[in-house]
Order: structure tokens, then C-alpha cells, then sequence
């Protein structure tokens, strides 16, 4: 494992791309902020997939944020979107090789009611980090974090800019189809590779 790297402060994110967790095995000791406002078409509501046809955003609806604080964030039950999301996550990977293994961990997420996003998002993520094995020194910002003595990684992570942390080459179901393609959903590496995913986040990790 590489050296830490001190401090980094993320934002909360739904089922994260790879380049969160690499971010994650990287830092010392890392904060989600709480107190930022919401942001539109970022990962703190949507996760990417790989499907049959190509890369596909998953988006959780959400109630007019306003000038909400992130954790304040209550998500909408105008639509069925659990349902949905998971019959197409169940599309993508069942093919996959360890999509039965993990589905039974995965499924509960999308079949009990949540109010707030931040809490869906933040039992999701234990969840993961659970069966990544992974041990990260969390904590959460008691304000809206200073970007001073820590690397900011906010705004960064985000599905509209370059990626920062490369992920190591793994399988894919469909990359005979469309190439390997990086820094889908955490879920992507678990599906496809089980508990070889540990082994492609420390090589990610220490570049």
C-alpha cells in the first residue's frame, strides 16, 4: 500500500465511481462534507453503469433542494426509481460473474423507503466498504469544510471532468463491445471481479 496522503474531503455520492474508492485507500483521513449545497448532474444522486447498450446514468430523483444542505437532501417518491434502478442494474450484471454473490447485499438498498439522500448514500457506501474490506479513517465536516491543510475532491470527482484517479485494468462483461471503460460504479469492479476487487484498488492505489 502506498504512502497516505494526508487529508481529503469528499462529497457524498451515490453507489461512487472507482476513483472515489481509490481516493479513499489513498487519503490519511478523509471528511464528507454535509454542509455544501446540492448539486446538479454530479455523483452525489447518480451512479454510471455499463448496460448492454453502452454506459447508462442512474439518477435519484430528488425534492426541490433549494438552498438545502447536502444531508438535508430528501429524495422524491413521485416515481418508482428503486424499482428501476434496480431491474437495470439487475440487466447489466447478471451475466456478471458475482452478481449473485453481492445481489442479496445490494437489493434491500432499493426496497426500503428512504427520506433523506444523504442517509441512503452513506449506508450504501459502508456496505461497500464492508465488502471491499477497505478500513478509512471517515469523518463528517460539522460546517462547510475549509479547503486549507486538505485536498479538496469535491467538486473534482464529478462525471462531467477528467478522471484523477485511474483504476487498474479488470474484466468487463461487455468489453468486448465497448473497450474497458474506467471509473464506472464501484458495483461495476464488485460484480465483474468479487474479491479480486481489493487487488485492482491497491494496484490503483499505488498507481
Amino acid at each position: 500500500m502506498a504512502n497516505k496522503d494526508g487529508l481529503y474531503i469528499l462529497s457524498t455520492a451515490y453507489l461512487p465511481p472507482a476513483e472515489y474508492f481509490v481516493a479513499l485507500g489513498k487519503a490519511e483521513e478523509v471528511i464528507l462534507e454535509q454542509y455544501e449545497h446540492y448539486h446538479k448532474q454530479s455523483y452525489r444522486n447518480r451512479c454510471r453503469i455499463m448496460s448492454a447498450n453502452g454506459i447508462m446514468d442512474l439518477a435519484i430523483p430528488v425534492e426541490k433542494p433549494g438552498k438545502a444542505f447536502i444531508r438535508d437532501v430528501k429524495i422524491s417518491d413521485q416515481t418508482d426509481w428503486q424499482t428501476q434502478h434496480w431491474r437495470s442494474i439487475e440487466s447489466a450484471y447478471s451475466s456478471s460473474p458475482f452478481f449473485e454473490y453481492y445481489q442479496d447485499d445490494f437489493k434491500p438498498f432499493f426496497e426500503k423507503k428512504w427520506i433523506f439522500l444523504w442517509d441512503f448514500n452513506f449506508e450504501l457506501l459502508n456496505k461497500v466498504l464492508e465488502l471491499l474490506e477497505m478500513q478509512c479513517s471517515v469523518s463528517f465536516s460539522d460546517k462547510y469544510t475549509s479547503v486549507s491543510g486538505g485536498k479538496d475532491l469535491r467538486d473534482l470527482i464529478h462525471p462531467k471532468k477528467e478522471i484523477i484517479f485511474s483504476t487498474a485494468g479488470y474484466y468487463q462483461v461487455f468489453e468486448q463491445k465497448y473497450g474497458f471503460t474506467d471509473n464506472l460504479s464501484i458495483i461495476d469492479l464488485l460484480f465483474n471481479m468479487g474479491n479480486e476487487s481489493q487487488l485492482i484498488l491497491n494496484r490503483s492505489i499505488t498507481g
